[in-house]
């Protein structure tokens, strides 16, 4: 019997990457065979950075990361569950980091199963480390002169403080 590859999508507007997202990804690759980081394009949310460079980040997160599965990243645009049957996965991977993510976590994921059963959601819960850190707080935070390196890679500190001294 042979064995078919589990292939996950993690989906995310990573903008930017940081190092909780960095976190699941790793975490991810010890239950898949493959994940596809897939980066949203979502204009709606107004990003710091363009989707050339959230997937460029992205690629470089994943390369630091210590993955045990293969790791691509590709830009998207469409429904979640579009890009997962254009992939071949079976997961959606999201982390959890608070319990307040988890009512809208569950509302996608019902959501997505309505639309393709066959797609099922997995929940990996944020590291005790992590669990505070989103995208949002990290430019909030270096918006007003803070240090974010604690919070990101170093390279993505370098692009952040490069933004945010450019005004954006």
């Amino acid at each position: 019997m042979t064995h078919k590859p589990l292939v996950g999508v993690y989906p995310g507007t990573f903008d930017p990457i940081t190092l909780g997202h960095m976190d699941i990804i790793h975490r991810a690759t010890r239950v898949v065979d493959r994940l596809v980081i897939a980066v949203a394009v979502n204009p709606g949310k107004s990003p710091l950075f363009s989707i050339e460079e959230r997937v460029e980040m992205a690629r470089e997160a994943a390369a630091m990361n210590n993955n045990e599965a293969e790791v691509e990243v590709r830009s998207f645009g469409n429904l979640l569950v579009h890009i997962a049957e254009e992939v071949g996965a079976t997961l959606i991977v999201r982390g959890l980091r608070a319990v307040s993510d988890f009512e809208y976590e569950f509302q996608m994921a019902s959501m997505n199963a309505r639309l393709n059963p066959d797609v099922e959601t997995v929940f990996l819960t944020a590291s005790e480390h992590h669990q505070f850190i989103s995208s949002q707080l990290v430019k909030e935070i270096a918006r007003l002169g803070g240090d974010v390196s604690s919070f990101v890679s170093a390279a993505v500190a370098e692009r952040i403080a490069a933004r945010v001294a450019d005004g954006g």
